[in-house]
């Protein structure tokens, strides 16, 4: 349910991925010299029989606007697919979510991204991924006059370090007074001075720990977080199992896990459903305490089921509490 005076629209851009999981086989039990350091055993030439296989989609994009249309707001995906078999399985799942497929474009050089994830007990998984038309991008597709609906929030994922795309989206979005939550990937990070230059039109960074110790100074996730906010005027961190931290103008906050003791089955998409679960409960001015909670309760959800989508949630009317933590900005 929306709990806003009025329907939000978010523009998500980015990525779409046909995925599959390979599940439930002793070959792909891990194999662990130490904690930090696991791999799956499996020699070249073996047959490896699997007893279970799910079919999903994913990619940030779709993942962030299956958010924003089961919570009831307004989402349109912008980003690239093929006319092959993978493709047509993501257009109709962004017609069974809801979500407008105006940004919608055909790549004719490459095909429809697609992943095959091994997938271990307890969550972790190894990815096959062909990017596809969700990498080699067209700047043509990614106009925004080709969106004809207003809408108030821009929110981008990975473009692959198309810096040239993302300056420009930045750019024609605020003139259409939209706000903008930028979830940048590897292809952004491995040149954080083009990536700071775009800060200073993002209201809302998503980031990992990981992520944010690649364009800022810190050993904690809160001076990572303080550090990215001399930047961004919002920005949101996440670190595993360790929870995550977020600040604004007037608060610092940090949280644990949702539920400690939720069974993980799979991790993919965790982060997507965690950094649009914030923005929704942020852009709807809930603040940053509900906006930690919306985002623990939706990436809890997902990791419980196989697939980015599966656990999403359709409304967030009935959370528990959680512990969180506010200490003024400036604390």
């Amino acid at each position: 349910m929306n709990n806003s005076a009025k329907n939000l629209t978010f523009l998500c851009v980015g990525s779409a991925t046909q995925d599959v999981f390979l599940s439930h086989s002793p070959e792909l039990a891990p194999v662990c010299e130490n904690p930090e350091d696991c791999f799956f055993e499996i020699p070249l030439g073996a047959k490896v029989n699997v007893n279970h296989i799910d079919f999903s989609t994913g990619g940030g994009a779709t993942n962030a606007a299956t958010t924003f249309a089961r919570a009831g707001e307004q989402a349109i995906f912008m980003g690239q697919i093929a006319r092959d078999p993978a493709g047509a399985t993501i257009a109709k799942s962004l017609d069974d979510e809801g979500i407008d497929t105006a940004g919608l474009a055909i790549s004719y050089t490459h095909k429809t991204a697609y992943s095959v994830l091994l997938l271990a007990p307890g969550g972790e998984r190894t990815i096959l991924t062909y990017r596809g038309a969700s990498t080699h991008f067209l700047t043509s597709n990614f106009d925004l006059e080709r969106i004809e609906k207003a809408f108030d929030w821009l929110y981008v994922t990975t473009l692959n370090g198309h810096f040239e795309i993302l300056d420009k989206l930045f750019h024609d979005a605020k003139k259409r007074g939209a706000r903008i939550a930028f979830n940048p990937g590897k292809g952004e990070l491995a040149d954080s001075k083009k990536l700071l230059a775009l800060l200073s039109d993002v209201d809302i960074l998503l980031a990992n720990r990981e992520e944010l110790s690649k364009c800022f100074t810190g050993e904690s996730l809160e001076e990572l977080v303080r550090r990215a906010h001399n930047y961004c005027p919002v920005v949101v961190g996440t670190d595993g199992v360790a929870g995550a931290a977020a600040i604004d103008k007037t608060s610092f906050a940090t949280a644990g896990l949702y539920n400690p003791e939720s069974h993980v089955i799979d991790r993919t998409g965790a982060g997507d459903s965690f950094g649009s679960a914030f923005v929704l409960a942020y852009a709807r001015g809930l603040g940053l305490k509900k906006a930690l909670i919306y985002g623990g309760a939706n990436s809890d959800a997902v990791v419980q089921k196989i697939g980015a989508k599966t656990g999403i949630l359709t409304s967030y009317d009935n959370l528990h509490d959680m512990k969180v933590e506010i200490r003024p900005a400036n604390y």
